[in-house]
């Protein structure tokens, strides 16, 4: 790949070499852009390779113009999943009410994006793969701060020295443990748990969503597109965080089991795929908020800084935001200014997406009857036709350029 004119004005300086934990979406893209400024970028990842697959995400307002200054907006175009029809069925499998998608979501037909999250992924690693190093099946073990840099020690047993460090490392990052401590101080539990994971389409259904719900329990199927295979989610209420479950599979499939016991519509069905199923993917649904993303020459972005939760929809285009953000924030800054314009520029668009929250809960989860019922009475209200603007949190920030240090 050539080089862009703009990071070759950008090393008429040494180049500052810094390590970015995770390949997922924030740490690429941020890859990207600190490539740009002019940075030697090493990627680590704890995966033997990209994460393929996935749950279809979201690209929505100011991230659809990252990913335009990134190039690979058409890619993704071509990529885009149209989900045409969005159906919620009563505790007995009867429908309730069939709406267009973007009438819950807030997104923009014709506009915003959803695609596979495996189709982000490798767009983002194909446009950084021949500038940026990546060391895949490996991780950070310690770090150690100084005045002049970051000592690392690899799990693999190698040890290097980066002017900075990034943790893009998800939800539950071991970078921000090592930095910050404990998860549960920034941990805000929303109150449900879920799993989702694939099993055949023999449902007929496709681009589109079938959601059942009883109070504080919800399953659905979601067919991308005309695969042989459907998603498949199951998510109910639960005072407390499932934390001694998270890594426990067996638990896991019998906590569910017990709650869905009584379920009707096609939930039996799904409870039998998931005891065989190998792809299982189970957490709470959960926040991470944070007084402050970095601490010396190590900074957060993504999930690992401010994951909003899937209630908001907004977790993919966070963490293409953030990146841009965070690395234009360095582009002519040192690292002390650089975190502090990342914070400061950024924080105020965090929180605005972080608050969609609760318009997520109740219109996807109620928990008590009354709930359950005005929620549908809300649905059936909706308009067939999409808004044509949006959410405004989605739009809340506009890009600034940033020009790299000459």
């Amino acid at each position: 790949m050539t080089r862009t004119d703009l990071s070759s004005k950008s090393r008429t300086r040494p180049r500052r070499k810094v390590l970015i934990s995770g390949a997922g979406m924030a740490g690429p893209a941020l890859a990207f852009w600190l490539n740009r400024y002019g940075y030697a970028v090493t990627v680590v990842e704890k995966a033997a390779t990209l994460r393929s697959g996935g749950y279809p995400i979201d690209v929505r307002g100011t991230a659809l113009e990252v990913v335009r200054r990134m190039g690979i907006l058409p890619r993704l175009r071509e990529a885009h999943i149209d989900l045409r029809r969005l159906t919620f069925l009563d505790g007995d499998g009867s429908e309730v009410v069939s709406v267009s998608p973007h009438a819950v979501t807030g997104g923009v037909a014709g506009r915003d994006l959803e695609v596979r999250r495996g189709d982000l992924t490798d767009a983002l690693y194909t446009v950084v793969r021949d500038d940026v190093e990546f060391l895949f099946n490996d991780s950070i073990d310690t770090l150690d701060q100084s005045a002049h840099g970051v000592d690392v020690t690899f799990r693999g047993g190698g040890r290097r020295t980066f002017d900075m460090v990034f943790g893009a490392d998800g939800l539950h990052s071991h970078t921000r443990e090592m930095l910050f401590g404990p998860e549960e101080q920034f941990h805000r539990y929303l109150g449900y748990c879920f799993a989702v994971f694939t099993l055949r389409n023999t449902f007929g259904l496709s681009h589109e969503t079938v959601m059942w719900n009883t109070p504080g329990r919800a399953a659905a199927l979601y067919a991308v597109g005309d695969d042989d295979e459907v998603h498949a989610f199951l998510n109910f209420a639960q005072p407390e965080p499932p934390f001694d479950t998270l890594r426990d599979p067996e638990a896991q499939r019998a906590l569910f089991a017990g709650v869905f016991a009584n379920a009707q519509w096609e939930v039996p069905g799904m409870l039998a795929a998931l005891r065989d199923a190998d792809d299982v993917f189970f957490d709470g649904v959960s926040q991470i908020r944070m007084p402050r993303w970095s601490s010396g020459r190590v900074a957060l972005v993504g999930d690992a800084a401010y994951a909003p939760s899937f209630l908001t929809g907004q977790g993919t285009s966070l963490a293409l935001v953030g990146a841009y953000m965070l690395a234009g924030s360095l582009a002519d800054r040192d690292h002390t200014a650089g975190f502090a314009a990342y914070e400061h520029d950024t924080r105020e668009f965090v929180t605005v997406n972080q608050g969609l929250v609760g318009e997520g809960g109740t219109t996807l989860f109620p928990t008590t009857a009354r709930a359950l019922e005005q929620r549908n009475d809300r649905l059936r209200k909706l308009s067939a036709m999409p808004s044509a603007e949006g959410r405004p949190a989605h739009s809340a920030l506009t890009l600034p350029e940033f020009k790299p240090m000459t």
